[in-house]
Parts: structure tokens; sequence; C-alpha cells
């Protein structure tokens, strides 16, 4: 059992390590590439192809191992999305961030809900109920991934960009209306799969409120006064260790409240304090262990829970045809809009939406987060990934056909985002 299990994450970390790599040369972040070999390695091509291997590599015994591995992986993950928020642009948003990504989540989150009801009748498990399908989907349509976001901004010198600033901001709040609303989904299906009814779903939802405000208000304090106390312990290894036993106490606390585990590892991750040497230190240490070695185990999981094989008859692939218009047509188009409405140019505009339309790994956590609640099945589960994949292949390359490094904003976008950097040229 160990040796299969020592073989497994061995396979698993080199081939998405490879896979990154491969994405990079091509011009593509790195998650691109891993989420493509986490596709590669299930039954879409290594089991179609080749299923001995596939069973001897992946064998099934070792699977909730990994799935384990690749959970705690995620949890740090999200805490280190949290932890990647500046709060602190957050607030006194001026018109530009409000208009675009209010835009960006509620255009794709009401055209994916009308999507929904046609899929309903056909991708709907048994026995889920219409409301929390629908509510699912046009959340899973919403999404931002704001890290993944990130690392494009960097690679094509847009980061530290007027376009790039306003970009981050607007995908910030993307995130943070869309986790809020995914714990929403999850309280009214029921937290644990089963179905909780409205009631418990709104008890679920305030509950959920009430961990946040705690968080902010007791929680983030104790964290300020605690580092810089013993801030040099913390940064000895002791950072490394409260910040790991605090990120798995409050994905627990929300776990056990019926509102995902991953809701509170984000939380977590926004209340810690911003700015400490001992932090920053403890943070990066999570990073290059959990990211390269946990997260890939996470993405092998997604793979074997995607199956294209699955998407048989040409009504699926219409169906899945019609799922990826409507989330780059809603996602572009609004952020596009928007951001034209909020005084950029016609080009910065249309790039500024096209970074909106970014999902990545976000978006398969929502999706996983879906399946393990039984609201959505495996079919369109596949659909939804691929939409994740493809969107998130696509923006890269829009960058760099739209100008990249040598992009600027018009008058307009300027004094938008000189607005959101509270008028600092």
């Amino acid at each position: 059992m160990a040796g299969g299990v020592l073989v497994a994450v061995a396979a698993v970390v080199l081939a998405c390590g490879a896979g990154g790599v491969v994405a990079r040369r091509l011009g593509q972040p790195a998650v691109v590439g891993e989420i493509a070999v986490g596709i590669l390695l299930g039954p879409t091509f290594l089991g179609w192809v080749w299923p001995e291997g596939q069973r001897w590599l992946l064998p099934g015994e070792v699977l909730p191992h990994l799935a384990e591995l690749g959970n705690i992986g995620l949890v740090v993950f999200m805490f280190l999305v949290g932890l990647e928020l500046d709060v602190g642009m957050l607030r006194g948003l001026r018109r530009a961030v409000v208009v675009v990504s209010q835009a960006s989540v509620w255009v794709p989150l009401g055209f994916g809900g009308l999507l929904a009801l046609g899929l309903y009748g056909t991708f709907a498990p048994e026995g889920v109920g219409r409301r929390e399908f629908v509510l699912f989907v046009a959340v899973a349509l919403s999404v931002t991934a704001f890290p993944v976001l990130a690392r494009i901004l960097t690679e094509q010198g847009l980061y530290g960009t007027p376009v790039g600033a306003l970009a981050m901001a607007c995908a910030a709040v993307v995130d943070v209306v869309a986790w809020c609303l995914l714990a929403v989904v999850v309280a009214v299906a029921g937290g644990g799969g089963g179905g909780g009814g409205a009631g418990s779903g709104l008890w679920r939802a305030a509950l959920a409120g009430v961990f946040v405000a705690g968080m902010w208000w007791g929680v983030r304090p104790l964290l300020a006064r605690g580092f810089g106390r013993w801030g040099r312990s913390a940064e000895r290894g002791g950072g490394v260790v409260a910040l790991f036993g605090g990120v798995c106490l409050a994905a627990y606390a929300t776990e056990a409240l019926g509102v995902h585990a991953l809701f509170g590892a984000f939380v977590f991750g926004a209340v810690v304090p911003r700015g400490v040497k001992a932090v920053e230190s403890a943070a990066r240490r999570m990073r290059e262990f959990a990211v390269p070695v946990l997260l890939p185990l996470f993405f092998v999981g997604s793979g074997l829970r995607t199956d294209v094989g699955a998407l048989r008859g040409g009504g699926a692939w219409w169906w899945a045809a019609a799922v990826l218009g409507v989330a780059v047509g809603a996602k572009w188009g609004a952020g596009t809009a928007a951001a034209l409405v909020a005084g950029l140019r016609g080009r910065e505009a249309v790039l500024l939406g096209a970074l909106m339309n970014c999902r990545g790994v976000t978006e398969l956590v929502v999706l996983n987060v879906g399946l393990g609640l039984g609201v959505i099945g495996v079919e369109l589960f596949t659909v939804l990934v691929l939409m994740a994949l493809v969107t998130t292949a696509a923006t890269g390359p829009v960058v760099r056909v739209l100008g990249g490094r040598g992009l600027g904003l018009g008058v307009g976008g300027v004094n938008a985002v000189n607005a959101v950097n509270g008028g600092r040229g």
C-alpha cells in the first residue's frame, strides 16, 4: 500500500511538473499544462489507450490517499489565494472596479442560470433539485481565477501597469463575491450532499456570515498581535506551524457549519496580517511545497473524474459548445462592455474582458465542490472542466495579440486606475 502511494505520488508530481514546463515553453501559465496532464492521466487518455497501465500507476486502493493529500494541498492553496488578496485594495472602490467586477459576476451568473434551465433535464443527477443545480451552474460560469490571472500578468509584463492593477482589483472583488456565492450554494445544497431545504440552507449561510465576522473582528487582531510579539520565533519555523494549524482549524470550522472547508481556508488567508516578514516567510515555504507537490494530486483527482468519452452523441457536444459560448460571451462581453462604460479605450476594454474570462484552478475547485455535493454529474463536470481549460489557455495568447508589454491606457482608463489607487500616479 505505502509503496503504491509513493509510486503514484512520484509519477503524478513529475508528470505535472513536466506538463508545466511544456506549457511555459508554449507561452501558457504552468497551471494549463498541469491541468492537461491531470486529464490525460484519467480515463480520457491513459485509461483509454492503456487501461492496465493506468490501473498499475493509479490503483483504486491508493486513490483515497492521493485524494486526501490533494485536499490538503488544495486547502493550503485556497489559504494562499486569500492571502494574495489585498483587502486594502477593496476599500473605497471607485467606478471602474465596481462597474467591471460586478458586471463580470452578475451578467455571467444570469446567463449561466438561464443556460442551466436548459441543461437541467439532460445533465442534472437524479434527485437533485432545480434550484441548487441552476444556482451552482450559474456560479460556475461567473468565476475568475485570481491567482492564475496574477501569473499571466506577471509573465506578460503587465503586473505593475495601470491595466494590470485594474485587472487585479476587479479579479479580487470577483473572487470574494464568487466564494461567498459558492458558500450559499453549498449551504442550500445541504453541505454534505443531502438536500437540506431552504430553511437549513439559509441557516448555514447565516452561520457562514457569523464565521466571517468572527474571523475579521476576532481572529485578525489576535494574529496581528501574535505575529508582532513572537515575530523572531515565527520566522524560525513557528510561523509555518501557526499558519498551517490555523488553516486546518478554519477549514474544519466551516466544514462543521455545513459550508465547504475551502471557504474557511480562503477566509483565514484573507484575515492574516500583511507586510509581516514572518508571515511572508511562512507563506513562501508553504507555497514552495504545497503548490508543486500536493496540488498536482488534486489535478489528477479532477482528471480521473473527467471523461471525455462520456460525452457520447452529438447532443452532449452541442451542449458543450453552448456552455463554452455562454461562458466566454457573457464573461468577456460583460467585462468589455463595463470597461467601456468606465472610460477605457476599445483595445484596453477588450483586454480587460479577456482577463476576467480566465478561470484556471479556481474553476476546478468550484467544479469539484459541485461534484462532491452531487449537484452535477460526471458528464457536466467534464464539459465544465473543458470550458475552464479552453478559457484559461486562451487568455495568454489574447493578451499577446492585443499588445502585451506595450499596452497602455487611454485618458479615461488612467483616471479609472488612479481612482483605484487612491489617485497616486
